[in-house]
């Protein structure tokens, strides 16, 4: 089976996030990453907070705590409410890492070797009130493109485009407030993309026919209009320090690296910090290094992380000159708004990971999200939705399903799966139904088409309701009780079935429906469309169980009050 190396975008550190930024990134790639092993194949999940750079400084001001000690607890809490997703990262490493560190100053020594580096004397913004040079996200002001009046120094949140501070109408500092601001000039290493473009070019030229639109439309439109020179050091306190034997004087000045610079490098620095908690074992570089044949690296993110990934990243590879391993597969993801209007972690607007788990289970989350996912173009979370869908879906297609039939099973013939008669046409009818709905769901997810397996999966519960409701063992069993009991047991081998392929998307569920049987052997990580035409993976005579209500069906009431705490627009 084939090695899959798989990352999400880094969550910043400041701040638990939004549903948006889940269903961006962490949540499909868990769900591919779920469904790859299942399916055998070797999997590394790797991801990590993004640790470095004004908005950790900021938060850690704000709440009055050394930088480095809020970055720990900030690890610590945004890792807990992953946890409480379920999501299964292999490793979950932090970019402030020793690992890190030393992996960001190898490219940076090897990009200066190569002649892809160049110190340069920049003017640069400067606040008296402050006593400092200002980082790009130390600047505020009005973005030059759309008007946006709380546009960041290095990227204006609204519109995404990138810009400088210097570019901002009416900056001011984002420590102080003050709009006394002076341009003062200081030195810079800038990381020099403009030789390296036509290489860029052609890296991305070569994926063109593999990637998704969007990823590949964000990367020409930054190819189209030319890849710049970009200073890669800041004047911060927090970040990976400029290695002194390279860079003497920037070192001894403070200067860090631009936390775009070794943010991306992370993703390698999160692998060797996964392998060197059991070195004998694990192997980092057979991940990373010399390896473009035998690992497919796929990463997920949503659409504004994707010129960083598809241009800057690789860029910064290309010019290091070894060969470590590039992306293969761009998995980007539109935004997820809220009623029409955009989640913001800044400005606290939507509804926010850990909020999510204090309302209900992470598996009502993680269908809803898979199943609306932004892939062709912007979604929109709104509580009606989300509670129709719950009640559909979950509750009244699967759960009821669930409850149903092991209840009525129990009830007429016990605790253990009756036998009946030997399966017949409707029995072999849903078999190839069955077999078909999984072929079409295995190919949405090798194709990372979420939206479409999540339907399929759908489809396939659906199914089960189907067949039910045409057999009817609650009349069938008034005159024929062997073919009910056959019912019956076709029925809880469809909920077996349903617990291993769900698993990808609901974890916690699918292991209960999979625990209400007693099966002494029961290994399998997957069933195949052929296995599954028999629906004969639970064998008459297993015990079972009735597990507690799959999933509550949410009331009127719950709408108004999801709506009153949360608002039902947007700002």
């Amino acid at each position: 089976m084939a090695r899959h190396l798989i990352t999400s975008a880094l969550p910043y550190i400041n701040g638990i996030k939004h549903l948006g930024n889940m269903v961006g990134s962490m949540l499909p790639a868990d769900v591919y990453s779920r469904y790859l092993r299942q399916r055998g194949h070797d999997v590394l999940y790797i991801c990590a907070t993004d640790e470095h750079g004004t908005p950790a400084e900021l938060a850690a001001k704000e709440q009055g705590l050394p930088v480095d000690e809020f970055c720990a607890q900030a690890h610590d809490a945004q890792k807990a409410v992953y946890d409480g997703f379920a999501l299964a990262f292999d490793y979950f490493g932090r970019s402030s890492s020793p690992q890190n560190v030393e992996i960001t100053q190898h490219f940076a020594r090897r990009l200066n070797e190569n002649g892809f580096i160049e110190e340069r004397a920049i003017r640069q913004v400067y606040s008296p009130a402050d006593g400092r040079f200002l980082p790009d996200r130390y600047v505020e002001g009005t973005c030059p493109h759309c008007g946006y009046d709380k546009a960041r120094g290095d990227q204006c949140e609204n519109c995404t485009r990138v810009l400088d501070p210097t570019d901002l109408i009416n900056p001011r500092s984002a420590i102080s407030g003050s709009t006394d601001l002076e341009v003062r000039e200081t030195k810079h290493l800038f990381l020099l993309q403009s030789k390296l473009e036509n290489e860029v070019r052609e890296w991305v030229a070569r994926h063109d026919k593999d990637w998704p639109q969007l990823a590949s439309s964000i990367a020409h439109k930054w190819l189209t209009e030319g890849l710049h020179d970009r200073a890669i050091t800041r004047d911060l306190d927090w970040g990976v320090p400029v290695p002194a034997d390279t860079w003497p004087e920037l070192a001894a000045e403070g200067k860090v690296f631009y936390v775009w610079f070794d943010a991306p490098i992370e993703y390698i620095g999160a692998t060797k910090e996964w392998s060197d908690l059991d070195p004998e074992n694990r192997d980092w570089k057979s991940w990373w290094y010399d390896v473009d044949t035998t690992v497919r690296y796929t990463e997920f993110m949503a659409k504004d992380n994707v010129p960083f990934h598809t241009v800057m990243f690789p860029a910064t590879e290309l010019g290091v000159r070894e060969p470590w391993k590039k992306v293969d597969f761009v998995k980007a993801f539109n935004w997820l708004t809220y009623y029409g209007g955009k989640f913001s972690t800044s400005q606290k607007r939507g509804v926010f990971t850990d909020q999510a788990l204090e309302i209900l289970p992470a598996d009502y989350w993680r269908y809803f999200l898979i199943a609306n996912a932004p892939e062709s173009d912007d979604s929109s979370f709104t509580w009606e939705h989300f509670t129709a869908t719950v009640n559909k879906d979950l509750a009244d297609t699967l759960g009821n399903f669930v409850n149903r039939v092991l209840s009525f099973s129990r009830k007429r013939f016990g605790d253990d799966v009756p036998a009946g008669g030997e399966p017949g046409e409707a029995e072999a009818k849903l078999g190839e139904q069955i077999a078909e709905l999984l072929a079409e769901y295995e190919g949405h997810l090798e194709s990372l088409q979420f939206r479409k397996a999540a339907a399929a999966l759908r489809a396939l519960w659906s199914a089960g309701n189907s067949y039910l409701e045409e057999k009817a063992p609650w009349l069938e069993i008034k005159t024929d009780k062997d073919g009910a009991a056959l019912t019956l047991r076709t029925a809880m081998n469809l909920i077996h079935l349903y617990a291993v392929v769900s698993e990808p998307f609901i974890p916690t569920t699918a292991k209960t429906m999979r625990e209400a049987f007693t099966l002494t052997d029961d290994t399998a990580t997957w069933i195949t469309p052929d296995e599954a035409k028999s629906l004969t993976s639970v064998p008459a005579g297993t015990p079972f169980t009735v597990p507690p209500v799959l999933f509550a069906k949410l009331t009127d009431e719950d709408l108004e009050n999801y709506k009153e705490r949360f608002g039902g627009e947007a700002a």
